[in-house]
């Protein structure tokens, strides 16, 4: 029982690290990581390979699937984000101005 306690983390890691390689090498293979030019093939594939999948997936299971594009939630990801960070020292001056004054009346 107290070899299989000690076996078992070394087991753990070796399956976690396993997988974790196992899916860089399927990105790099696919063309996940590298250059822009790559990354559009792939995506070009991608597109390809799932819409077919999505019509056999929807004839087993009876239902329309929602369409979803992992572009667009890309794209509106990245637009949010940019948006906070060049709202960002607005937002934190007007928070400051707030604490100043919320301080000021309690001082008062």
């Amino acid at each position: 029982m107290a070899m299989a306690a000690k076996i078992l983390p070394v087991v753990k890691f070796a399956t976690k690290v396993t997988i974790a390689g196992g899916a860089l090498y399927v990105a790099y293979d696919s063309g996940l990581i590298g250059g822009s030019e790559e990354g559009s093939v792939a995506l070009a594939r991608a597109k390809a390979a799932i819409a077919p999948a999505m019509e056999e997936w929807t004839k087993y299971i009876g239902f329309e699937v929602i369409e979803f594009s992992p572009l667009d939630a890309w794209n509106s990801g990245v637009q949010k984000s940019v948006h906070a960070l060049s709202a960002a020292p607005s937002t934190v001056s007007d928070y400051t101005k707030q604490g100043l004054q919320y301080l000021k009346d309690l001082i008062k």
